[in-house]
């Protein structure tokens, strides 16, 4: 896969390359919620469901599966 990179300036003026949310496989609920415009809390929330088909556990990190966060919003109208 030939992601599309960025450089990016650290606070010690390093370089640091950055791959564009929407080339990740797995997002942050951070990333997720500015990706979607849906609130941390409801992300947590909804991640917190047994049955969530979006989450994944590194550990004791949640992340978002990128693609089955997508089929999951547009099979919904409401969350």
């Amino acid at each position: 896969m030939n992601a599309v990179r960025y450089e990016e300036e650290n606070k010690t003026g390093t370089n640091i390359e950055r791959v564009p949310i929407h080339n990740k496989l797995a997002l942050t609920i951070k990333e997720a919620a500015e990706y979607s415009n849906i609130g941390i809390n409801r992300l947590e929330n909804l991640l917190r469901s047994p049955r969530c088909p979006f989450v994944l556990y590194v550990g004791k990190k949640k992340l978002v599966k990128r693609r089955e966060f997508e089929k999951f919003i547009a099979a919904n109208i409401e969350i």
